[in-house]
């Protein structure tokens, strides 16, 4: 009787909150009965992911997330994460896979399992155009707008110990802080920069960037049939030729780093 009644519970949870059951198998099999792959990705992060005019999501890793789907044949449902919830969204079971500009960490690949690098990025500046900052150099003393939870607090902290770190909670909310002049600069990865900045002559990257930022698509530890599909997804559109105009179309340039195209 207790079973039954725990087994009623399960099941209307699931009804309730229909992400609850995603961690229940982590199998391509599991995903393809279910008839969708939940994705978690930005929605704050242009041009990873953000919204447009029409108020839908769009970006690269979005258009990333749509090709894994096509590879496994269900539709993807895409679930909006920040850099503090992507891991425990990921971990919860309440999404499968996370395409959301994280970047690979030792620390990360503790938790979490890590596709291949599917993009090499750098952390850089930007400031109001009239600014004298010219690089992490200036910025000693000088109130700098970081996303929290992400590696680019470390990073600003170790290559610019004597900035004034301000942490938000997303990107959106560093940036009209910038633009709210109640910070110096913001600080995070150059083509996330350019998104923000791109068409507003106000604004203005500050110096080279000061970091490695390889980022990758997190699955849940073990779910090796999702990485492995996610992996090649990642190699099909490198090697088609897909890669390189996904990457033009969002970026407005060539990649800069190549796809590892190996399996072991």
């Amino acid at each position: 009787m207790r079973s039954l009644i725990g087994a009623f519970l399960i099941a209307l949870a699931a009804v309730a909150s229909p992400h609850l059951a995603v961690a229940e198998d982590d199998s391509i099999a599991a995903i393809e009965a279910r008839g969708k792959l939940f994705a978690g990705v930005k929605f704050d992060t242009p041009p990873f992911g953000f919204l447009d005019a029409k108020n839908e999501p769009v970006g690269f890793d979005i258009d990333l997330v749509r090709a894994i789907g096509r590879h496994i044949g269900v539709p993807v449902e895409l679930v909006a994460v920040t850099s503090p919830t992507r891991i425990p969204m990921l971990a919860s079971g309440n999404v499968d896979l996370v395409a959301a500009s994280m970047t690979r960490t030792p620390e990360r690949e503790q938790a979490i399992d890590f596709s291949v690098t599917y993009y090499t990025g750098g952390q850089s500046l930007l400031v109001p155009a009239s600014s004298k900052i010219g690089g992490v150099q200036d910025i000693a003393g000088k109130q700098v707008a970081v996303q929290q939870g992400t590696t680019l607090e470390k990073n600003l902290a170790a290559a610019a110990p004597k900035a004034e770190i301000v942490a938000f909670k997303d990107y959106n909310s560093a940036w009209l802080a910038l633009r709210q002049g109640r910070v110096d600069a913001l600080t995070g990865s150059l083509n996330i920069l350019q998104g923000f900045a791109k068409g507003n002559r106000d604004f203005k990257i500050a110096g080279a960037p000061f970091s490695v930022e390889p980022f990758g698509i997190g699955v849940r530890k073990g779910a090796a049939s999702v990485l492995d599909a996610v992996n090649a997804t990642i190699r099909d559109l490198w090697t088609s030729g897909a890669y390189a105009q996904l990457y033009r179309k969002w970026f407005g340039a060539d990649p800069t780093a190549s796809i590892e195209t190996k399996t072991e």
